[in-house]
């Protein structure tokens, strides 16, 4: 089968290997349709890590994906041949103190695809996965709507673990990319209406006031801090970090007010964010990390299918796996008003 693997920094190749096999009764073999390109998969491909996870080259990247059930082992009865299935891409123990405690994606055996040293990446035609790691979408939804409950899934869990009372909030976004626009998906679906959307890319500030944001800054172009005083006196219950970057975590502090929460969504490049904590002490702001999601992929799949998101909204751009090496380009470089780039099988 083709597989598109990472050869260097920014550098990718196309090969050909030997097909997967299910290996064990409960596994799927899955023939893959559509992959989404990741904000991840960009760290990987421009920076050859994230934090502590390294890349040892040749690597096989990817990990947001739908693909069809093209074989199924003996124990297996989630799924048939021939469904479309939304691909959960982490594989947990079920054993360990965090699955047991309800915490399958801190599990202390996680296995990620693409995650180097873990399982290798769905940028290929086929991939053998678990059983439970595949939900069934088939007449439900299209295959690029499948790839993108991944994501989707991430907005969902953000959202969720801010745990508001009402919907009744004033939030703010820093970043409209995929996860930002995710974000904003799930905030709307929950009937917020008073979103800021914080972005430099005027593109991407347009599709998030063409999704919903009510109201839009452009840090580069605005002082952040000035335009929230004069939208909120009060300042905003709930921002969510989802650009990675340092700038974006200072202001947020000064733009949450009193008792406010800061969720911190984004990757930043050097592991490592640094706070105003006479600020964050004085108002008492506080501080959520989200790590992928738990438990949400049915409640992202609830969403599309029942119309209340048009997750297809975020998607800019449609590549074949030949081409991904020019998607990655685009993606990285923000060229071409990219914001959402799909490999089509």
């Amino acid at each position: 089968m083709k597989q598109v693997i990472l050869t260097g920094i920014k550098k990718m190749a196309m090969t050909n290997i030997v097909d997967p096999e299910i290996l064990d009764p409960n596994e799927v073999k899955i023939k893959l349709a559509t992959i989404g390109v990741c904000g991840s998969d960009i760290h990987y491909y421009a920076e050859g890590k994230i934090g502590t996870q390294v890349v040892s080259y040749p690597f096989p990247v990817g990990h947001e994906c739908s693909g069809f059930i093209a074989e199924i082992g003996k124990n297996v009865s989630n799924v048939k041949v021939g469904d479309l299935v939304v691909v959960d891409p982490a594989v947990h123990c079920g054993e360990c103190d965090q699955c047991l405690s309800g915490r399958p994606h801190t599990c202390r055996n996680n296995k990620f695809l693409g995650c180097p040293g873990q399982l290798d990446g769905c940028l290929s035609e086929y991939i053998v996965m678990p059983d439970f790691t595949c939900f069934p979408v088939t007449g439900k939804m299209n295959q690029t709507e499948a790839a993108l409950i991944e994501p989707l899934t991430i907005g969902v869990y953000s959202v969720n673990l801010a745990e508001f009372r009402n919907n009744k909030i004033s939030a703010g976004i820093f970043g409209a990319g995929p996860i930002g626009l995710s974000i904003l998906f799930k905030l709307l679906a929950d009937g917020v209406v008073d979103i800021t959307m914080i972005e430099p890319l005027e593109y991407r500030l347009k599709k998030a006031k063409e999704i919903g944001a009510k109201y839009l800054i452009n840090p580069e172009k605005e002082i952040v801090e000035q335009k929230v005083n004069l939208i909120h006196d009060l300042l905003l219950d709930v921002v969510f970090e989802a650009s990675g970057e340092q700038e974006a975590v200072s202001n947020a502090v000064k733009i949450l007010k009193p008792g406010g929460k800061l969720v911190l969504v984004g990757i930043p490049p050097e592991a490592k964010y640094i706070f105003n904590m006479d600020l964050m002490r004085r108002k008492e702001i506080t501080v959520i990390n989200v790590r992928r999601q738990n438990h949400c992929v049915e409640e992202a799949i609830e969403l599309v299918t029942s119309g209340k998101i048009d997750i297809e909204k975020m998607v800019t751009h449609n590549f074949s796996l030949e081409e991904t090496p020019k998607a990655f380009d685009i993606v990285e470089a923000y060229k071409d008003g990219a914001i959402k780039a799909m490999i089509n099988l």
